[in-house]
């Protein structure tokens, strides 16, 4: 038996620890331990609950669309309100910008280099040593095509700013629509800008995730899991709330289900919280640190649908949505990822021609003195739900369960691993290491942490 560590986890968003037991060239047992504080949920309580779409943005400058999107979804349940036909539209459009940016930095600075070699400079030195198969003038390419990603992000950042002021962290989405007016000026300025970096997408992305399938063909072996997949879903229509990517749940790799959210719960067991109840939906979740816990490995609590651990991201929405289905595995995700970035490129074209610019695309509104309300949405890496509740105009609860944390779940009050904990088991390894092997099935999943932990008082750690 042997136990080998990668700490940090690097091309990842903030720090992660990787324990692997391997055994005659294979990895055997895994534990997966997130090692970053956010107070979010936190710095809600107290504060007054129009503010909860600025606030929970600042957990991550690379998914802020995202969390303003769902905490907007759970002020509408609680206040009572819906977004304008065209206030939905810009919402969708806003977060479609930003799931296209994250989409292409994902591969092209995360995941590219696990199988491309770059110049033996910083910052792509120092590497692991690898098993790089390129040739070297496709692997010149591939490098060349990461620079023009970069900037096509940008340009995606650049429409998310269009209607949302700034990007990262927009500032003009509130429950019933989006505070900037969808002018013909805008309209036209978004739609130059999805149409370059559709024709960029369409030309050089999707193929170049297929040049790294074939050299990599293993990979479509390698990274399975369990096969347990769901989906929120997300960009609902105006006025009918359908999704234009529908919710749903699959079970070992079976039919897809409906799903039914009084079914989620969080467990603590492995992580470092305390509570008297192991278990607890997240409208009564509590996070209450314990940093010495002996059975604790990480600040990720453990998300589980019907007690299952299950994956979301592109691959789960591919599947339910009939988009993608080829199988479950490294390569699968970043083809799923790649395909969805233009069905979302399309997607937003079509919501572009149904705006009537100059429409209303927000109401004024007055919160009632008290509510709850539960956001869900599909983001970038999979399911993300924000549960609120207030009272007398201020936050009472704020509970976030976020892709990364049921993907990077530890094991759960059974001893079940999360999904990327069994993902790694069985996955080759050439050399203990080095453990590339063990980083391409990490960086699949496009883990984020900054997301993925709860909340820490500074008073209670002690260093």
């Amino acid at each position: 038996m042997a136990v080998q560590t990668i700490f940090p986890v690097t091309r990842i968003h903030e720090p992660l620890r990787a324990d692997v037991e391997v055994q005659n060239g294979r990895i055997v047992d895994a534990w997966l331990g997130a090692h970053l504080f956010r107070g979010m949920e936190s710095m809600l309580t107290g504060r007054d609950p129009r503010d909860a779409a600025l606030f929970t943005q600042r957990i991550c400058g690379i998914c802020s669309g995202a969390h303003a999107v769902v905490a907007g979804m759970a002020q509408q349940q609680a206040f009572g309100v819906t977004p304008t036909p065209t206030g939905q539209h810009l919402i969708n459009l806003l977060f479609a910008a930003d799931i296209i940016q994250n989409h292409l930095r994902h591969f092209y600075i995360l995941v590219l280099y696990d199988y491309v070699k770059g110049p033996d400079m910083a910052p792509y030195t120092p590497r692991p040593q690898a098993d790089f198969r390129l040739p070297l003038k496709v692997n010149a390419e591939l490098l060349q095509h990461a620079k023009e990603a970069a900037l096509q992000a940008v340009r995606a950042h650049e429409a998310m700013a269009v209607f949302g002021a700034k990007a990262p962290m927009q500032q003009t989405i509130i429950p019933t629509g989006v505070t900037e007016q969808a002018s013909v000026e805008r309209l036209m300025a978004y739609s130059s800008i999805l149409q370059e970096v559709t024709e960029w997408v369409e030309k050089f992305f999707i193929a170049d995730v297929m040049t790294i399938a074939d050299y990599y063909k293993d990979y479509y072996d390698i990274g399975g899991g369990y096969g347990n997949l769901m989906s929120f879903g997300m960009f609902p229509a105006p006025l009918t709330g359908e999704r234009a990517l529908k919710a749903g749940l699959i079970v070992n790799r079976g039919q897809v289900e409906e799903l039914d959210i009084n079914h989620i719960t969080e467990e603590v067991r492995y992580s470092w919280y305390t509570d008297e109840e192991e278990r607890r939906r997240p409208a009564a979740g509590r996070t209450t640190p314990d940093r010495n816990k002996s059975d604790g490995y990480t600040w990720v609590k453990a998300p589980r649908y019907q007690e299952l651990p299950v994956e979301g991201g592109p691959l789960a929405r591919g599947f339910i949505n009939g988009d993608y289905r080829r199988g479950i595995s490294v390569l699968d995700r970043l083809i799923a990822r790649a395909k969805e970035t233009l069905k979302i490129c399309r997607l937003a074209q079509g919501w572009l021609n149904e705006i009537v610019p100059n429409t209303p695309s927000f109401i004024p509104f007055t919160p009632p003195d008290s509510g709850t309300g539960v956001g869900l949405t599909d983001a970038m890496r999979g399911a993300l739900g924000h549960w609120f509740e207030y009272r007398h105009n201020k936050v009472t609860h704020y509970q976030i369960v976020t892709p990364t944390t049921w993907n990077f779940s530890p094991r759960d009050n059974r001893g079940i691993r999360g999904p990327v904990e069994q993902a790694l088991i069985g996955t080759p390894v050439a050399d203990g290491a080095n453990l590339i092997e063990a980083g391409r099935v990490i960086r699949s999943f496009d883990p984020c942490f900054t997301c993925a932990v709860h909340m820490l008082e500074a008073r209670s750690l002690h260093c």
